[in-house]
């Protein structure tokens, strides 16, 4: 899933860990994760090290980098729930980081108030808003179709005049039945709907894929249109051709935001309040009596479907403004420069 996200923008990584396994724990994920990145900064001696999100490997670059007393910078700090098992195990990645990190590149104001909060100087936070929103603008000036998905190749076969929803979900602890909750309300809610159409990117991960095979495609719905991972514009362009979307995701959150798509967030609690208070987000978790009444009052209310796109904040997206990279490499250009 990454090599098509690498192949989009034109990068190509000098070195591939290969670290993907089938059906692997994250203690051997972190450990293989640490080993290879350790082997690598022994080689090349960086200057400094980005790392970005809250993944795994995130944390893995970060604790490799302190045993080699190699700075880190952090993009994407201070996102916060305030709750170790939720998002599971990336709340507890993104805090251990925060402790081995120098520079702190929050996306949001917010963030950086949290970070404050834990202690961190106030010297080594910057407030650049998040490189998701720089590629999600990128994404549109260069490919103008995914604007509005008419020329998208799997979007070709959904009627003009359809109503779309997208639906992404994969965190860990969505697995199993809430996940299977989550399918429940969608099944229902494309009964209830006939003139629906969704769009369903099948996440590569066993655990996630085959409870929704199981759950969705089992029901022989026609208007359900399943794909492999979706390479960047034709998720973009999927985004833009929905009328709402549903998600766990917290990219799609800030990404929907910015677009002024309504987003379900299916999870009990989330890092981007930002999304709720000045973007496009409402929270619903997994409960699927929940899912499928705000779902079909965002098909049905067009009122109601439009107030999540006026809250947004009168200077734009809440989460950058397509700017983040670059006020990223001046800030450290200037550290290794003064």
């Amino acid at each position: 899933m990454l090599d098509q996200v690498l192949a989009i923008f034109g990068i190509v990584p000098d070195v591939d860990l290969n670290l993907m396994q089938p059906n692997q724990t994250l203690a051997g994920l972190t450990a293989r994760a640490i080993d290879g990145i350790d082997h690598y900064l022994a080689m090349d001696k960086p200057d400094a090290i980005l790392l970005q999100g809250d993944t795994t490997t995130v944390l893995a670059g970060a604790l490799a980098a302190f045993y080699h007393k190699i700075p880190v910078g952090h993009v994407e700090a201070g996102l916060r729930t305030g709750n170790m098992l939720s998002p599971w195990p990336e709340e507890a990645n993104r805090v251990l980081t925060t402790r081995l990190a120098r520079w702190h590149f929050a996306p949001t104001g917010k963030n950086r108030k949290n970070l404050l909060a834990e202690g961190v100087a106030d010297s080594s936070i910057f407030v650049t808003g998040n490189t998701v929103i720089d590629a999600l603008f990128r994404t549109l000036a260069q490919n103008g179709e995914a604007q509005d998905g008419e020329t998208a190749e799997f979007l070709r076969g959904i009627p003009k005049e359809a109503p779309v929803a997208l639906l992404t979900a994969h965190r860990r602890e969505s697995w199993g039945e809430p996940l299977a909750r989550i399918c429940r309300a969608v099944r229902r809610l494309m009964e209830k709907h006939p003139e629906l159409w969704l769009i369903v990117p099948l996440h590569k991960n066993p655990e996630v894929r085959n409870v929704i095979t199981k759950n969705l495609e089992a029901s022989g719905n026609k208007n359900i249109l399943f794909t492999e991972p979706l390479e960047y514009p034709e998720f973009v362009a999927a985004m833009n051709r929905s009328l709402f979307i549903m998600s766990d995701s917290g990219g799609v959150q800030e990404e929907a935001s910015a677009l002024k798509k309504p987003v379900l967030i299916l999870r009990e609690i989330s890092e981007r309040p930002e999304a709720l208070n000045e973007g496009t987000g409402l929270l619903v978790g997994t409960d699927e009596h929940i899912i499928e009444r705000e779902a079909s009052r965002l098909l049905e209310d067009n009122s109601y479907r439009e107030s999540f796109t006026t809250r947004s904040s009168a200077e734009g997206c809440p989460f950058g403004d397509g700017n983040a990279s670059k006020r990223i490499v001046s800030i450290l250009k200037n550290y290794f420069t003064d």
